[in-house]
């Protein structure tokens, strides 16, 4: 098994992990936590073949089922064991987010060789399936929450589309743009990085305008 699939099994892994805290969370039966770790754990994948009208990568290859539905009960059996579900949820979420920004960049380029393209399937890879957890779970948003997130994913994405422009190996691309996206989402987590917020102004009034 080379590297590239590995990495991309562990991605699938780490964001099923993510959708089964969630399900701890909501106190679920085993049928919610096998839901929510597939949707999470291929909802970004899903959307991005879709998008490139390519296979779909977990009906090309069932594995990637298997792996999300062993994640959710290993989570099911030892989520107990975990002092703070949520705080995991984000830092495995950050892991995930990184993983597939890398892994949804190069199947972009891959598919039409357009580094916009390719980056823009980053971007969705990395961030759509945790929007689904949420939405299904009725969490908080990730989307919402002050730190930078769906930058991060762009770094990831960015920096894998300019290492496979300058030549970089694939495997060299994936590991550059995951440890940027770490790097910008963790920091986020860590010491609250986050763009200036849009502040409303009073409107103007119908008489005011000419």
């Amino acid at each position: 098994m080379n590297p590239i699939l590995l990495l991309d099994y562990a991605g699938v892994a780490v964001f099923a992990a993510t959708g089964a805290l969630a399900a701890s969370r909501k106190e679920l039966d085993i049928i919610g936590f096998l839901f929510l770790a597939a949707v999470t754990g291929i909802g970004g994948g899903t959307l991005r073949d879709v998008l490139l009208g390519v296979p779909v990568f977990w009906v090309a290859n069932p594995a990637y089922t298997l792996v999300c539905a062993a994640v959710g009960l290993l989570v099911f059996f030892t989520a107990h064991r975990v002092e703070s579900r949520y705080r995991l949820l984000l830092w495995l979420d950050a892991v995930g987010l990184a993983v597939y920004s890398a892994m949804g960049a190069a199947k972009g380029f891959a598919a039409t060789g357009s580094p916009v393209i390719a980056i823009i399937m980053g971007v969705l890879t990395a961030t759509f399936g945790g929007i689904l957890r949420d939405l299904l779970a009725g969490e908080p948003s990730v989307l919402l929450r002050p730190e930078i997130y769906v930058t991060a994913a762009l770094a990831g994405a960015v920096v894998f589309t300019l290492a496979t422009l300058a030549g970089a190996t694939v495997l060299l691309a994936a590991v550059l743009a995951f440890s940027a996206a770490f790097l910008v989402r963790g920091g986020a987590l860590r010491f609250g990085w986050a763009f200036p917020a849009y502040r409303s102004r009073p409107g103007r009034r119908p008489e005011d305008i000419p």
